[in-house]
């Protein structure tokens, strides 16, 4: 089969780039995904590409999954999961309570802030500190020395914010330090 005539799904290889697979045709090159860099490429249907497994092209109607469908499809995924939020009741004895910060100096006004505000703030905050615990185990260029010496800093950040543990209803969501565990 010749390269000016491969359909969505061909394994192909580049000289620079890789293994790479179509995944959108154009009358003048190829869209083609590499994992070398993460990303697709428009190739010229005249570049000499080694092929690994020839798919048929099928026209424009053949059905094939093409890379704006791929794109669509995570676009969606990503979309559903950042509006998901993950439900942290709050201890019913806070519900409609207000949070009053009094300065020492009379003449300053006082601030209200109703304590589900302040409670959805320190939720907020958990969670980002759960990310970058993942981020840091997940990271490849940190020495297992070094990610337990970040970790550290976390646990002791968890352990500061123990004082709002009083806010949550199930003890499971509170924060945990470096105590008797």
């Amino acid at each position: 089969m010749e390269t000016n005539n491969l359909g969505i799904g061909s394994r192909v290889e580049h000289p620079h780039f890789g293994r790479g697979v179509v995944v959108d045709t154009a009358t003048e090159f190829y869209v083609i995904w590499f994992k070398s860099q993460g990303g697709a490429k428009n190739i010229g249907k005249d570049f000499e590409l080694k092929i690994i497994d020839a798919k048929e092209d099928g026209g424009t109607n053949s059905g094939a999954i093409t890379l704006a469908d791929i794109e669509q499809a995570v676009d969606n995924i990503f979309d559903r999961r950042l509006n998901e939020v993950q439900l942290v009741p709050m201890a019913n004895r806070w519900n409609n309570g207000t949070m009053i910060l009094k300065p020492a100096d009379d003449s300053l006004q006082a601030k209200d802030v109703p304590i589900e505000v302040f409670f959805h703030k320190i939720v907020m905050v958990r969670d980002r500190l759960r990310l970058i615990e993942q981020k840091i185990n997940a990271h490849k260029g940190l020495t297992d020395e070094e990610k337990v010496d970040m970790q550290q800093y976390i646990t002791a950040i968890y352990g500061s914010l123990t004082t709002f543990n009083v806010l949550f209803k199930e003890t499971h969501h509170q924060f945990k330090g470096m105590g008797k565990e």
